[in-house]
């Protein structure tokens, strides 16, 4: 008696719609039943038992409303069994009322329907036996009420009813599986055009970020060469004047005084010189560069950051290396930005320290500070576009500076440093593509 395999519970809209559709047509039928029991009845009839048999169908049809109202079907377990019971049930009406010739008679057809709607095929095949059998039997009891015409229009009907019934639902529940199918890819592309459009858009933002960052550094390569140029004037004159006093006859102290004016002077012109080669616009052709003179040219401006006072320590005897294809300015500006970072996490009387491996494969440079280290909540986007603890830092450096150096095939991290440590590693790896390059290459 129990089937598992035709239980329906309702869950979606469809099935609670049909399950809403069923429990109409059972207080219909039941609203009707008591009209017909208690109006249509031939003399000598009495309704106490029509009466009490749809007292039974009212308290079943609360039941399964009061279910219903619970997601879940009154002896849902047990479909078969409801299906043996309201054709008992219905025969029992028509048997009591007026026999085949009965209106209770569509009672069949009311719930066949219901067995469509909550059931599959099978279940309602087997539902339409029954009914069948319960109409032949109250036929062959009731023999001369109704005619042979009569008696087959009922069984043609209730079949008739189920094939279409049962094809109908069918097509309904395929159709409301391929909608489901394709809605589900719809929200597959939604969610990946959406992912795309978040990707376009944070490549826009790195590119806008880009753009900035070059036009500034244009404008501070035209600013650099405008002050060379007005203060390499004066101090030319300046230069002159000295090494004419130097040259006329003075007295010991003077002359001590003259060339160490003269030493500062030159000084002056190195750094200038410094100054406005590091801001001229530089090739972007690749050349084979020794990283030991990236990291020479770097500190040569780097040194000049002191208002942080600390100090950049590079080791005397660096590591040799083979010579990486590169664009020169491009990466020196990445290791100017590594130290002027490091110098101002150092703070004052800091110390940088700068490391440089080689292996068969890649070129190690690192960039370590005693300062604090990077804030935990800082390190998930240390590398997105303006993400800073700097109040005056725009958040573009690290962005750039790895853009830089993977667009070379190498990578730049920064290393996690044990809290009894302190400080913070970054780090760039730059591949070699070849074995050391032999010198002046």
């Amino acid at each position: 008696m129990k089937l598992p395999g035709w239980i329906l519970t309702p869950s979606g809209p469809d099935e609670l719609s049909a399950e809403r559709v069923v429990i109409q047509i059972r207080w219909t039928g039941l609203v009707l039943g008591f009209l017909l029991a208690n109006t249509t009845l031939a003399p000598g009839q009495s309704a106490l038992t029509l009466n009490m048999l749809l007292a039974v169908g009212f308290a079943y049809t609360a039941l399964d409303t009061w279910f219903y109202r619970k997601k879940s079907i009154f002896l849902g377990e047990y479909p078969l069994f409801i299906s043996m019971m309201e054709s008992l049930f219905i025969g029992l009406l028509a048997h009591f009322h007026d026999g085949p010739a009965s209106p209770f008679r569509y009672y069949y057809l009311l719930s066949l329907l219901c067995c469509i709607l909550r059931h599959g095929p099978e279940l309602v095949w087997i539902t339409c036996a029954l009914h069948l059998a319960s109409w032949s039997s109250l036929c062959l009891v009731h023999d001369a009420r109704l005619g042979g015409e009569s008696r087959l229009l009922m069984p043609v009907v209730l079949v008739w009813s189920s094939w279409a019934g049962t094809g109908l639902v069918s097509w309904k529940r395929r159709t409301r599986l391929e909608l489901e199918r394709l809605n589900a890819q719809l929200l597959d592309s939604q969610r990946e055009l959406e992912s795309r459009i978040g990707l376009r858009t944070n490549e826009l933002k790195e590119a806008q970020a880009l753009m900035v960052q070059q036009e500034k550094m244009a404008n501070f390569g035209l600013l650099a060469a405008g002050i060379a140029h007005e203060v390499g004037n004066p101090l030319t004159g300046v230069t002159t004047l000295v090494q004419m006093l130097q040259r006329r006859g003075q007295d010991d102290y003077t002359l001590e005084k003259l060339n160490l004016m003269a030493a500062e002077l030159t000084r002056m012109r190195d750094i200038l010189r410094e100054l406005t080669a590091f801001s001229r616009p530089g090739s972007r052709q690749r050349t084979w560069e020794d990283p030991r003179d990236l990291l020479h040219e770097a500190l040569g401006i780097a040194k000049y950051h002191t208002r942080s006072g600390s100090r950049i320590r590079l080791p005397e005897a660096l590591e040799a290396t083979s010579k990486v294809y590169c664009v020169r300015g491009q990466m020196t500006q990445v290791f100017l930005n590594l130290m002027l970072n490091a110098l101002d996490a150092a703070g004052p009387q800091g110390q940088v320290e700068l490391t440089l491996h080689c292996s068969d494969s890649e070129v190690r440079i690192g960039v370590r500070d005693n300062g604090p280290g990077v804030a935990p909540e800082l390190l998930p986007g240390l590398f997105q576009p303006f993400v800073t603890s700097k109040k005056e830092g725009t958040g573009l450096g690290l962005f750039l500076s790895r853009k830089v150096v993977q667009a070379h095939g190498g990578t730049l991290e920064h290393v996690a440093v044990a809290e009894s440590v302190g400080g913070a590693i970054f780090e760039v790896a730059i591949p070699l593509g070849r074995r050391p390059l032999p010198e002046g290459i």
